[in-house]
């Protein structure tokens, strides 16, 4: 049996929401930051501890959080309890909970997600992701590189590959960066892409 996409995160949620919290949203997503829309709708998909989700509702955003591990998604509940989030249980590839809501977003936020999905599973995401967003909106999506740690289900996700697919989907490319890791954990590095409709 495979392993799914979200393995190895229920047993650590604790210890994951306090890392994922260590840095600000502002940290993390500082290449991007300038093609941030100043307000709106935004889905944050895969949002873990809600760090960047309580940063958007900071910002004046009205924000959607979907997480599939139920341990994490209490950690951001618990961790943000005086921030505006819709907190939703959905998961890639389909989003099935959230297209039954027929909600467009300003802005798609996918914090070390992409990753975790095989191929087949990527291309339906990005449909997914397209179809979520409103007309000239924003999709900021950071992927991870290196080594896989342990449990985890993880895949080699180029940008040049994300990058293409996006574009069979709809999306331009903006923006494209490339970081160190900010945890300085040996071999791993980010890529971080910025999308818009075509």
């Amino acid at each position: 049996m495979s392993r799914a996409s979200t393995a190895g995160y229920a047993e650590e949620a604790e210890n994951l929401a306090r890392q994922y919290e260590s840095v600000t949203f502002e940290e993390v997503h500082a290449p991007l930051l300038h093609l941030l829309p100043l307000s709106g709708r935004a889905l944050d998909i895969g949002a873990g501890s809600g760090r960047d989700a309580a940063a958007l509702a900071a910002r004046g955003f009205a924000v959607t959080a979907v997480e599939p591990t139920a341990e994490l998604r209490a950690e951001g509940v618990r961790l943000h309890a005086g921030s505006a989030i819709t907190w939703l249980d959905d998961s890639l590839p389909d989003l099935p909970v959230l297209a039954a809501r027929a909600e467009r977003f300003d802005l798609v936020l996918l914090t070390a997600v992409v990753m975790h999905l095989d191929a087949g599973e990527r291309a339906r995401a990005m449909a997914r992701i397209a179809a979520q967003l409103s007309p000239g909106g924003r999709v900021f999506m950071s992927l991870r590189h290196g080594p896989v740690p342990e449990g985890r289900r993880m895949f080699d996700v180029s940008g040049e590959e994300t990058e293409a697919l996006a574009h069979v989907h709809g999306l331009a490319t903006l923006h494209r960066a490339a970081r160190s890791d900010m945890f300085a954990r040996p071999g791993v590095s980010w890529t971080l892409l910025a999308f818009t409709p075509a």
